[in-house]
């Protein structure tokens, strides 16, 4: 195994590993998530047909707005216990670190999304378990980690964190969520492949670009 990975796996495990023992961040993610969707259920009154027709748009609220949070407390724990300053202290590309802290985040929030579907499922009486839809929910879930943990990282060092990442994360990633929207309603409504693969073309083309911006300003925003 390359110094990279090494580097990379060790970050990960770490994250992993504390979350292991506190749960509070994923604690949290599920209870502000499973509210969410409970929410909707109990306030909306929708009938079977109003359902099945808001079901992507609500899921996909609910893994963004609990996403954020996660975001948002993964890297501020971080630096309330001083081990950001240790991480950049370390012999290691620091791009390293940027994948280490993406890979755990998403791990965090797939963990959060197969807790949620069946209760979805159960709630909304709808089958969630697609093979379409989950892989919508990974492509989604990895463009939204991918931009949030360096939206993360930035918003970190500043008072007002906890507001500003979703400042700043929302309206980046419009264009990911519309396109999640619409690929797992194309799934859900059984659309033949060919109207919803440009929606996934576009899931893929944003996990590509955002993930590059990333871990080519990765570096510079740490610096500061």
């Amino acid at each position: 195994m390359t110094p990279f990975l090494q580097a990379l796996w060790a970050v990960t495990r770490k994250d992993l590993t504390a979350e292991w023992r506190s749960r509070e961040m994923l604690s949290a993610m599920l209870v502000f998530a499973l509210l969410v969707i409970f929410i909707f259920n109990f306030a909306l009154e929708l009938d079977a047909a109003a359902r099945a027709s808001v079901t992507a748009g609500v899921l996909w609220v609910t893994f963004s707005f609990a996403g954020s949070l996660g975001l948002n407390r993964s890297m501020a724990a971080e630096k309330d216990r001083g081990c950001l300053d240790g991480l950049l202290l370390a012999p290691v590309d620091r791009t390293a670190i940027y994948f280490g802290k993406l890979l755990a985040n998403l791990v965090f929030m797939l963990v959060m999304a197969l807790i949620v579907l069946p209760a979805y499922s159960i709630l909304y009486n709808t089958n969630l378990f697609l093979p379409g839809l989950l892989l919508v929910i990974f492509l989604g879930s990895l463009g939204y980690t991918g931009m949030g943990t360096l939206l993360a990282t930035m918003a970190v060092q500043a008072r007002t964190r906890d507001i500003l990442l979703p400042i700043l994360l929302f309206p980046v990633s419009i264009p990911l969520l519309v396109a999640a929207v619409k690929a797992s309603s194309g799934f859900l409504d059984a659309l033949p492949l060919a109207d919803i693969l440009p929606w996934l073309n576009l899931l893929l083309v944003y996990d590509v670009i955002f993930i590059a911006v990333a871990f080519m300003v990765f570096d510079a925003v740490v610096e500061e």
